[in-house]
């Protein structure tokens, strides 16, 4: 019976009964965060593998964007390359400057008054000069080395005798 005693007495003494509840209490939030820290870390193994899918996501999508970026960049280069061939083709450069000369025409019928007059005049005068250019022979070679001495209103014995000779 003594050893009943001795269970009485600890149960009986406010001490070990203060005891037991708070390890009782201690028991059950340990267990409590035992759970918790299952719950959370299983949370956090799943936030984990979110991120791990999403950036995985994201690596494809940037090198699909990097793929395509560099394609372009290589059709860009292609296409100036086109545009610097096409513009050494025989006639494209003249086609240039004279749209360059037509849109200074443009502004100069805009910005100036008289030179409409002007210009159309001269226009006139540089159509008979090629036209006299492409009667003859003689007249095309010197259209060629650039010599101008020929104008029409002072005409030479030699133009002159040239235009006699061909028919014109």
């Amino acid at each position: 019976m003594e050893d009943t005693n001795w269970i009485a007495a600890i149960t009986t003494n406010p001490f070990f009964r203060g005891l037991a509840i708070g390890l009782l209490v201690a028991l059950i939030l340990w267990f409590r965060g035992m759970l918790k820290t299952r719950e959370l870390q299983r949370n956090l193994k799943k936030l984990r593998e979110h991120l791990h899918i999403k950036l995985e996501i994201d690596s494809e999508e940037n090198e699909r964007r990097k793929a395509e970026r560099d394609k372009i960049t290589q059709e860009r280069d292609n296409l100036r390359n086109m545009v610097q061939v096409l513009n050494q083709k025989p006639g494209r450069q003249e086609l240039r400057q004279v749209q360059v000369y037509q849109k200074a025409i443009e502004m100069m019928f805009e910005r100036s008054p008289g030179f409409a007059p002007a210009w159309q005049i001269t226009v006139k005068e540089a159509e008979e000069d090629i036209k006299r250019a492409e009667r003859g022979i003689i007249p095309f070679f010197k259209r060629m080395t650039g010599n101008a001495s020929t104008s029409p209103e002072k005409p030479s014995k030699k133009n002159l005798e040239l235009e006699q000779t061909t028919g014109n």
